[in-house]
């Protein structure tokens, strides 16, 4: 694994030809969750079999939270979420629209645009995604840009601002996704997970949704079906 910085944003770099980032081959961007270090999901890339070449890159949200190593792509309201939680309160964040998300937004989209230019692999050739927070700005990046992706990939993540993203969604028809979400998830409903993968695949989106009986995590069911999904979706790059 090697660190680099791309647009502005510090991406540790695996798989490929040299574990380093190195060859031609697809390239994969996973976005981590709130609270978590720019090196929480840099384990799963040996957890994967993609197509051989494949190359992953995990980029380091903007924003520290004063705890260790603890990152965010945008700020979370602590003591709201720790009072609905007491109350036994999921959280229906459906027609939020969170301040930082454009910020965030457009760090990602110059990151994109650096990975592309400089590890020389076409937009076709990516697969976006993330795990929670993460998962919500890949979406939101695939769904306000024009980009080609190879395809989009959301663990445990939620329906945003629905009244600006629902309309987006059949522009981007034909994007295949995988979803994953947990039936006990304690963060993030499962109801409204179904709903995003309903709403998605009405606007003409494939999705392979992976439900499990857990919480707010990424159990061995959805590694199994992000390798699938990587096998399928990178093998015939998407025009």
């Amino acid at each position: 694994m090697r660190e680099a910085v791309f647009g502005s944003l510090r991406v540790r770099l695996a798989g490929g030809s040299d574990r380093e980032g190195g060859g031609s081959g697809p390239l994969v961007v996973l976005l981590h969750g709130f609270g978590a270090p720019g090196s929480d999901l840099v384990p799963l890339w040996r957890e994967l079999s993609p197509p051989p070449g494949t190359r992953f890159a995990f980029p380091e949200a903007p924003l520290g939270l004063g705890l260790d190593d603890a990152r965010a792509w945008w700020m979370i309201d602590m003591l709201k979420l720790e009072a609905a939680l007491s109350r036994g309160e999921l959280r229906d964040l459906t027609r939020d629209v969170p301040d930082g998300i454009a910020e965030a937004r457009a760090l990602v989209s110059e990151m994109l645009d650096g990975l592309e230019r400089e590890l020389g692999v076409e937009g076709s050739r990516v697969v976006l995604g993330g795990f929670s927070q993460g998962a919500m700005l890949a979406l939101d990046v695939a769904l306000r840009s024009e980009r080609p992706l190879a395809g989009l990939v959301l663990l445990s993540g939620t329906l945003l601002a629905e009244d600006e993203w629902l309309p987006l969604m059949p522009k981007r028809a034909g994007l295949p996704v995988l979803q994953s979400h947990g039936r006990l998830d304690p963060l993030l409903p499962f109801a409204i997970a179904e709903r995003l993968r309903d709403e998605l695949a009405r606007a003409g989106l494939p999705v392979k949704f992976i439900p499990f009986n857990g919480g707010h995590e990424i159990p061995g069911s959805a590694l199994d079906g992000l390798d699938q999904f990587l096998r399928a979706t990178l093998v015939t790059p998407r025009g």
